[in-house]
């Protein structure tokens, strides 16, 4: 049998250590308490400040903000493949993209990465409708520039998706009426830049490409940039436009061919790259003058600088090709494409060349107007 005066002792040494117990769990809840309510002070404060020089002359994602290239390190990790879609996945992108401009600050939600908007499978309609009339319905929720966040919450993808174009005005029509609220329904916040060719010579995919990505981060610092053709839709609104850990091919299955891939390392027509992703590759080439070869070229440069090409699956990265007449190929294209390994470091962002014709922010999109210079 214990004594009792044993048993007193005990009792007293548990009812010590109870009360340490709570006292440390009010000490740490405290702590954890004031450094939440410091970091959503600083949050917002910091937010404030990226905007507190905002000019209401500009559309309200402008921030004019200067591009800087430096060289960067190669040497980037290697992270599988991302082969299928699920809502996991999802949740793991674009943990560094940029907030949205709220401009009455609280504390408002984060948005979900994946949006309960969508819906799966959509219908792509090929009605043309005028300008005036896509103005007239986007106009209560668009910004000057093609520009659009969330106002119930803040995205987690802030994103340029930057269009080459030259003489395919229905094309830009039924992409514009399209691609608005295939956007919105994502919950991003974006802004569309068609990035214009001027003059008559051979057309420069790349190169405009290169000046998109340019002159969008002259407005705000981006951290997503899908580069996308004028005459593809997506036909599936889980395909999301926002940037993963690697460089994603997004058009995978499109209509034209049958919804299956051509070849594996495939990479043209709608691709999603990070701001220091597409500066780590140098960009696109600008040798590319004519149709063909530059989206073999930026593949080759993905793989070279150790990144995966990741994609959806072909149920999911469906798109429909528009009608449009086809452009001169480049005789020199495959040439162009063998020799492209060694022109890496000195052909891409750091040898672009061009004279800015105009900038205009319509409220369907911002309008860039360059007149290309071929490298020296």
């Amino acid at each position: 049998m214990v004594p009792w005066g044993a048993l007193n002792h005990l009792y007293k040494g548990l009812a010590t250590i109870v009360i340490a117990l709570i006292a440390l769990q009010y000490l740490f809840g405290s702590v954890l308490e004031n450094r939440r309510t410091t970091d959503t002070a600083e949050s917002l404060i910091a937010q404030y400040n990226r905007y507190r020089n905002h000019n209401i002359s500009k559309p309200r994602f402008y921030q004019g903000a200067p591009i800087s290239i430096e060289k960067t390190n190669n040497n980037s990790i290697l992270i599988s493949t991302i082969l299928n879609y699920n809502k996991s996945q999802a949740t793991n992108n674009n943990s560094s993209n940029l907030t949205q401009f709220n401009e009455n600050p609280s504390a408002i939600p984060n948005c979900p990465i994946v949006s309960p908007d969508l819906e799966g499978p959509i219908q792509v309609n090929k009605t043309i409708s005028k300008i005036n009339e896509l103005e007239a319905q986007f106009g209560s929720w668009l910004q000057p520039g093609g520009a659009y966040a969330p106002t119930n919450c803040v995205s987690q993808s802030v994103v340029a998706v930057i269009v080459p174009y030259r003489d395919r005005a229905e094309n830009l029509l039924l992409f514009l009426a399209h691609m608005h609220p295939f956007l919105k329904k994502q919950q991003l916040d974006y802004a569309i830049y068609i990035i214009e060719q001027d003059g008559t010579g051979p057309f420069n995919r790349a190169m405009l490409m290169n000046v998109g990505f340019t002159e969008a981060l002259k407005h705000r610092q981006y951290q997503c940039f899908i580069f996308h053709d004028v005459d593809l839709l997506p036909e599936d609104d889980r395909n999301l436009y926002n940037c993963p850990e690697q460089p994603r091919h997004m058009s995978v299955a499109v209509d034209i061919f049958k919804y299956r891939l051509p070849y594996q390392t495939l990479f043209g027509g709608v691709c999603a790259l990070t701001r220091d992703q597409f500066i780590s590759v140098n960009g696109f080439s600008n040798m590319f003058w004519g149709w063909g070869g530059e989206d073999d070229d930026m593949s080759n440069r993905v793989i070279y600088h150790n990144y995966h090409i990741s994609r959806y699956p072909v149920n999911i990265a469906r798109y429909t090709m528009l009608t449009h007449h086809k452009q001169k190929a480049n005789p020199k294209r495959y040439e162009t494409l063998v020799e492209g390994k060694k022109r890496y470091s000195q052909d891409g962002l750091n040898s672009l060349k061009y004279t800015l014709k105009q900038t205009k922010f319509n409220l369907l999109y911002t309008w860039v107007l360059v007149e290309l210079h071929a490298p020296s």
